[in-house]
């Protein structure tokens, strides 16, 4: 399994000095990052995952812990002794050089043979769709354009890993949809093992094989996007992540395949079995589109009566806002199928169906 490691972060903190004190950054942090994945590091602003990608590129140095590439440890060696390159938020493009100087500029630092740099550039050119651009210059290209021809640069040397720094930040929201697809597809292409930092969780959903989630400088979890989505470990994944009902409960009993808690106004529900003891406070999540409506009682189990207090639409989806019998309230998202007999709406009765398995318990 080490010979499968690209990166591997063992108990990297990082700790700053400031006016009213120590700022620690990351605290004991450790990720191992395999060979050829598409990684994300999530978390809000101020979390230290732009901290982290900053340890691996050695524009820092640690405080304490270790940097391994490929099972040596590098975190005394300089960025330019590092087989790792770094895409900016900012293009950072030399605006009197062409885009081909742009993207060959790099190469020739490294010395390459004159060959191989237009062998590489014209590779590279061709691998981001920017050959018929080659002799523009900066100013001429979009912002889309821009981060193409920063991403070229950075792939051209070949790294065996690329940072990537919010890199779509600046970018409308189509085309940062675009570019999305556009970065997967250039990872999978070049098998290089990147690592991508954001705070935007669909971009990580959207993109990522597996993603560390960071808060105030420690991981929360770490797992592939369905993990973290479908099977939360705290409260802060669960929030964080898409949109959850979080939902205080009481343990009360187990059967063979099943643990029963009490929820807020005394209705009973069936979760997962769980080793937990009876009496037990815990916080369950689940995810509103995991809530099921009918219009009568389906007799299975965790089926129970609500009302629709709002009604917020949302194109392909309502948002409902559900009040059960107990006062206990809970969101879900429908599909908005435009069919009146499966369309729910405010101030009308309904049944709410829970599927035991859709209940994740977290931690606080």
């Amino acid at each position: 399994m080490t010979n499968n490691i690209s990166v591997d972060v063992r108990s990297a903190r990082k700790v700053y000095d400031a006016t009213s004190g120590t700022v620690v950054a990351l605290d004991s942090v450790s990720v191992q990052i395999r060979k050829g994945e598409f990684f994300t590091l999530l978390g809000p602003s101020g979390c230290g995952k732009t901290t982290l990608l900053r340890l691996i590129a050695g524009f820092e140095s640690p405080t304490a812990g270790e940097i391994l590439l490929n099972g040596t440890d590098i975190s005394g060696k300089p960025p330019f002794e590092r087989p790792v390159n770094t895409v900016f938020q900012s293009y950072a493009l030399f605006p009197h050089l062409t885009v081909r100087q742009n993207i060959s500029f790099g190469l020739e630092m490294l010395g390459r043979p004159k060959d191989e740099v237009a062998r590489k550039t014209d590779e590279v050119l061709e691998l981001v769709k920017m050959t018929a651009m080659a002799d523009r210059k900066p100013q001429q290209l979009s912002g889309g354009q821009q981060q193409r021809v920063a991403l070229a640069r950075a792939l051209a040397p070949e790294p065996e890993v690329l940072l990537l720094d919010e890199p779509l930040s600046a970018l409308d929201l189509k085309l940062r949809k675009e570019m999305q697809h556009e970065l997967k597809r250039l990872q999978l292409e070049t098998g290089i093992t990147f690592i991508f930092v954001t705070h935007d969780q669909e971009e990580a959903l959207a993109m990522s094989d597996r993603v560390a989630v960071i808060n105030e400088g420690r991981v929360e979890q770490i797992g592939t996007v369905h993990e973290i989505y479908y099977q939360p470990a705290t409260r802060f994944v669960a929030s964080f992540i898409g949109e959850t009902n979080i939902i205080q409960a009481e343990v009360i009993g187990t059967d063979a395949t099943h643990t029963l808690c009490r929820l807020e106004g005394g209705l009973p529900l069936h979760i997962p079995i769980s080793p937990t003891p009876i009496g037990t406070k815990i916080l369950l999540s689940l995810r509103p589109e995991k809530i099921r409506l009918h219009r009568a009682d389906s007799g299975v189990m965790n089926s129970f009566p609500a009302r629709i207090a709002m009604e917020v639409f949302k194109g392909a989806v309502d948002d409902l806002t559900l009040v059960t019998q107990g006062g206990l309230e809970l969101r879900a998202l429908l599909a908005n199928h435009g069919q009146t007999e499966l369309d729910f709406h405010e101030g009308e009765p309904a049944f709410a169906c829970i599927q035991p398995e859709d209940i994740n318990i977290i931690q606080a």
